[in-house]
């Protein structure tokens, strides 16, 4: 085999994995017209088409989702080579892709960024956010930060921190012009922000403690919101109660900007977890990222 046919597997692997030109050349930072070049010259090389390709997506015939199932594999591997060889050095390396709710990132992801990334210069952190249930494996993301509810069982799950409870606060506004509600099954006459999620398109049911067993009431309100942490905006301006957590509507509590009902029946969950799949060999660069943070939850 000649070095050239090797041209172009990195640029189909990336177009496969994203389904699409323009996430997979921001991805290897190049150009879409030169990547779309390097696909074509493949496929002209292996003489068939991989990619089947309108102006709205992007799919793999069935050719390019056999020749995937191969290459797919070594690429990781070669990839993952060259990280270990850093690592060798004491220097992990490469791009450590992490896929989380906005909720996730903003309370326990980001404090640990800045400190990450100093502590580890070769390391690239790309944080995605999203509201829906993803599968890391197959969107090609290292790691995920979730609830712990909704982690996969198949899944290596690592807390970060401990246990959070929930809280339902609303504006003084809001509660002059509505009574304030003694007993989840109230909240039916209401005006609460509601949460979509953006990937099943379902509305989360509010959970509660009621009778020592969490009960989920459906809820309504004139608010629909795909972004976990506008609740709170939404009831600080008196639109309705929101459902959120502890660490977010104490400020607001304290400050009485919000004020809070239902506490007796507040619910705990286990916390945020980082996880990933269980492999054969983790990757250096997720290796590093667990293990700082594993030592500054055990700081917390």
């Amino acid at each position: 085999m000649r070095l050239k046919h090797l041209d172009g597997l990195l640029a189909f692997w990336k177009v496969a994995e994203h389904r699409g030109f323009a996430a997979a050349a921001g991805a290897l930072e190049v150009s879409p017209s030169a990547l779309s070049q390097a696909i074509r010259t493949l496929e002209a090389r292996l003489g068939v088409r991989l990619l089947n390709r309108t102006t709205r997506s992007v799919s793999l015939t069935e050719a390019g989702q056999a020749y995937l199932s191969r290459i797919g594999p070594a690429l990781a591997d070669v990839l993952e080579a060259g990280e270990q060889l850093h690592a060798l050095r004491g220097r992990p390396s490469g791009v450590l892709r992490i896929n989380a709710a906005r909720i996730s990132i903003a309370m326990v992801l980001q404090p640990l960024l800045a400190g990450f990334l100093k502590a580890f210069p070769d390391v690239q952190i790309e944080v995605t956010n999203d509201e829906g249930y993803v599968d890391i494996v197959d969107k090609g993301f290292d790691a995920g930060v979730r609830m712990g509810e909704s982690v996969q069982k198949d899944m290596v799950a690592v807390p970060l921190g401990g246990a959070v409870s929930v809280h339902v606060v609303g504006s003084p506004d809001y509660f002059k012009r509505h009574r304030a509600p003694k007993h989840p099954s109230e909240l039916a006459v209401h005006n609460c922000v509601r949460f979509r999620f953006s990937g099943s398109g379902a509305i989360y049911k509010w959970e509660f403690t009621v009778d020592d067993r969490i009960v989920e009431y459906a809820i309504g309100g004139s608010l629909t919101i795909s972004d976990s942490l506008f609740s709170i905006d939404a009831a600080l301006e008196g639109v309705g109660l929101a459902y959120t957590f502890d660490a977010l509507a104490l400020p607001h509590i304290r400050a009485k900007t919000l004020k809070r009902v239902l506490a007796d029946f507040s619910p705990t969950f286990p916390g945020f977890y980082l996880y990933y799949p269980s492999r054969r060999q983790q990757p250096a660069k997720l290796k590093a990222f667990v293990d700082y943070a594993l030592a500054r939850a055990g700081r917390g």
